[in-house]
This record gives structure tokens, sequence and C-alpha cells, in this order.
């Protein structure tokens, strides 16, 4: 270990890139080893060795965590004249990202401009994806546009870039082009069509993929997601991607195994999503949220309330999708009074910030057990503006409880945010059929008609899932 003496102990340039490659991933190492370079003034001598530790050391803080001082050494590296290389970009991009720093990536595209390392295809792909990231996809096209002969490597991050932000006909247009495809870009377009809900084609793609190379852990928790999102059909390829897991004895990481367990819970094979619980070696926060919720929502709250009592035991710190999953649980067991008191006790001990869902989730809770004029003081003492998700907890609790009188008032509100939501419509139009308000009922549904808005028919995607 590096000796906490600094003043009197001292090294050289090689023996510093020696020692920051060796604690890379160590936090108090690297701060030393920057302490003794700065006291020792070793950085003012050679300029290549000299680049190649400030480059070490923007690698290491960032990789500690320590965003914004990779980014103020690159600072202190123009300040000091020492000029930065293609090397050193990357890593300081990715910092830029890390920070949510938009105008400091925006400078050091500038600054790679300037210092003629703009066409390295590493800096080129790290802009690639920043300007992905930060949802400025236009620049990020731009970036890639410019490369002559892209890469799998820099297509991946353009797929990748396409995919964050909903533009997931360009990424599969790009995906069918590329002369090559590795599993990433497999995985990048079926986890993009994931996460902007297209489950169906995810599934169907992941389909294709099993036949042309083998997957890999993201891919299958990008595909069980989908899975979980789909209906009995996508259970069924649950079941099939399980047995694969097994026969190819793939370690059921927590990463793996939760999404495994999230699958069979959301599909209400609850046992089984136990007994993937049980066979996960390390749990995570998630993991364990993962199995409050799904016996949250499978008609055992009380057992996810004892989960979550033993999560705690454990010394695993909730976060705020676990406090959702535990007011889910106190809603259906209409525990209103312990609901209260874990929403305060819980944001209070681990530092939560309630977000609009949270608060849903107390509005559901309440209102659900009855206490309408309790849910809508609950309302009016938010410290927000009550959005969309709230409003809609208190409608729901309405027409549970029948109240018309109140659900028109609230109903009228979210049609007011939300006039293009078929759901706000149907709800409150029903609502008032539940009241035997006839008229009420038809004109509301006069008005959504008026409104061009039409409801949205359930389907099912098990017939193409068997194509």
């Amino acid at each position: 270990m590096l000796s906490t003496s600094l003043p009197s102990f001292s090294f050289s340039l090689k023996e510093a890139l020696d020692l920051l490659q060796r604690f890379i991933n160590s936090s108090n190492q690297i701060k030393q080893i920057h302490s003794v370079l700065l006291t020792s003034n070793a950085l003012v001598s050679s300029q290549r060795k000299t680049i190649l530790v400030y480059n070490t050391l923007i690698r290491s803080y960032l990789t500690t965590g320590q965003h914004k001082t990779s980014l103020a050494l690159f600072t202190h590296m123009l300040a000091s004249n020492i000029q930065p290389i293609d090397l050193t970009f990357p890593s300081l991009i990715k910092a830029a990202h890390s920070s949510f720093s938009v105008s400091t990536g925006v400078a050091l595209h500038g600054q790679a401009l300037k210092r003629g390392v703009l066409s390295d295809p590493y800096v080129q792909t790290s802009f690639v994806r920043f300007y992905g990231e930060v949802c400025d996809l236009r620049s990020s096209r731009k970036m890639f546009d410019e490369i002559a002969h892209p890469c799998v490597i820099e297509c991946n991050s353009m797929l990748d870039a396409c995919g964050r932000n909903g533009e997931m006909d360009s990424a599969f247009e790009l995906f069918q082009r590329m002369p090559v495809t590795d599993v990433v870009s497999w995985t990048t377009v079926i986890n993009g069509f994931g996460k902007n809900g297209l489950h169906d084609k995810a599934v169907m793609l992941f389909r294709e993929m099993i036949v042309v190379i083998p997957p890999n852990e993201a891919t299958l928790v990008s595909v069980l997601s989908s899975c979980a999102n789909l209906d009995q059909g996508g259970v069924h390829l649950g079941k099939q991607i399980h047995g694969y897991v097994m026969r190819k004895e793939i370690i059921l990481t927590a990463t793996l195994g939760t999404a495994l367990l999230d699958m069979y819970g959301k599909a209400g094979h609850l046992e089984m999503a136990l007994t993937i619980f049980n066979r996960i070696r390390k749990k995570e926060v998630f993991t364990w949220n993962a199995i409050i919720s799904a016996l949250a929502s499978n008609g055992r709250p009380k057992e996810a309330l004892e989960m979550f009592e033993m999560m705690k035991a454990k010394n695993v710190r909730p976060n705020g999708i676990t406090l959702t999953a535990v007011l889910t649980a106190c809603s259906r067991s209409k525990l209103v009074e312990l609901g209260i008191q874990l929403f305060s006790s819980v944001c209070s001990e681990y530092k939560i910030i309630p977000t609009s869902e949270h608060y849903a989730c107390m509005v559901d809770l309440i209102g659900r057990a009855g206490l309408l004029v309790d849910a809508v003081n609950f309302i009016k003492n938010l410290p927000v503006e009550p959005d969309a998700s709230v409003l809609g907890a208190l409608l729901g609790a309405c027409k549970i409880h029948e109240d018309s009188e109140l659900g028109n008032k609230v109903g009228k509100t979210l049609i007011g945010l939300q006039p293009q939501h078929c759901g706000q419509y149907v709800a409150l139009s029903t609502l008032n059929a539940l009241e035997s308000n006839w008229a009420e009922a038809e004109q509301i549904r006069k008005d959504m008609i008026q409104a061009g808005i039409r409801k949205i028919p359930a389907y099912s995607v098990l017939s193409r899932l068997e194509k």
C-alpha cells in the first residue's frame, strides 16, 4: 500500500504510471498518487510521459466515479500547456455525460476539432455515443455520417443512439445494412425495441438471432424484459429462455436472475419466481424489488411486506422502486396506517425524495380504502402540482367507490391535462354509467369522438410470435 506520509514519498513518472494502473479502481490510492505528483512537481518533466500520466489520471478518476475531477484535470492540462492527444478524449467525453454536462461535451468536441483528433475512430465513436445519450440524435447522426467506413463498433454506437431516442425504424434500417454484425448489434436492436414498447418486434428479432449467433447475458435480459410485457406467448418464450440458461449452465447472476423472476412474476407464476429468487446467490436491491413487486401484484401483499423486512435485515438499502412496491403491497392489503407510516419513515431514513409515482401510490392507498376525502386532502398538501398519475389514482378510487360527483371533477381536470388520452374519457364515462348518469356518460363518449380520439382495442401478439 502507499504510504500515508506523502511529503517524504516520491516516485518517477514511470513509477506513477505503474501505480495508477495498479490502483485504477481505488479512489484513495489515486488521490494519494496524484497528491505526490503535485507536491514533487513531477508533472512538469517529460511532455510525452506527462501526457500519459494525465490520461491515466483522467481515466482513473472516471473509473472511481469522480467525473468532475476528470474534467478538472483536463482544464489543468491545458493551463499547463500540456497538449492533449487522441487517447485523452474518450474518457473525458464519458465523464461529460456522467456529469450531465452537455455544454462540456460540446466544448470537448471543439477541442478535439482544434487538436486535429476528431478523425480518430475512438473519438468519433465516443461522440456518436455521447450525443445519443444526451438526446441529440441529429448531432450523433452527423458525427456518424462523417465516418467514411464505419466499423461494427461505430455502427453499434449509432444503433444505441437511435434506440435511446425512439428512432427504431432508423436503427433497424441501419442494422439490416450493416455488412458485419455481432452479438452487441443484435442485443442493441432487441433492447431498443423493448425500451420503445415494441416488445413483439424484440421477441421476433431474438428468434432470428438465436439461429445466427449465440446470445449473451445482456441479450437474454433484454428479451426477457420484453417477454414480461407480452401475453402468454411471451411467457412461453420466457420459459424456453429459462431452459436455454439451464442447458448451457449459464450462471444465474443477479441481473439475469432478476429478469427471469420478474418475467415469471408478471405472468402470475409466483412459485417459480420465488424459486428463482432463492437460487440467486448475490441478491441486489433490484432483485428484492422484483420479488416484492411480484408478491404484491399476485395477491400476497403481506408476504411482500415480510420480504421488505427481510431485505432490511440483510442490510440491503431500499430505493425509490422499493418504496413503490411496498406502498403497492399496503394498498392491496388496505393497510392505510402502515402505508402512511412506511412512506414517512422510509423516505426519512433512506433519504428518498418522493416522486409523482410515490404520491400516486399514496392516493391509491388512501382512496382504495374508501377514504376519498383524505385522499383529496393529501393531494392538496402535496409540495408539487398533482400530475396525471396522481389524479388518475384518485379517479380510479372514485370509480371503485362509485363517487360520480368527485369523479367528474377529477376526470374533467384529467382530460384538460391529457386531452388526447382515451383512458380518461372511458373511465369518466364508465363512472357515470355506474351511477346511471346515462346522459352524462353519452355526452363524454360524444366529446371523445368529436375530439378525434378512438379507444385503443386490445390485441394479442401470440399469433405473431408463432409465425
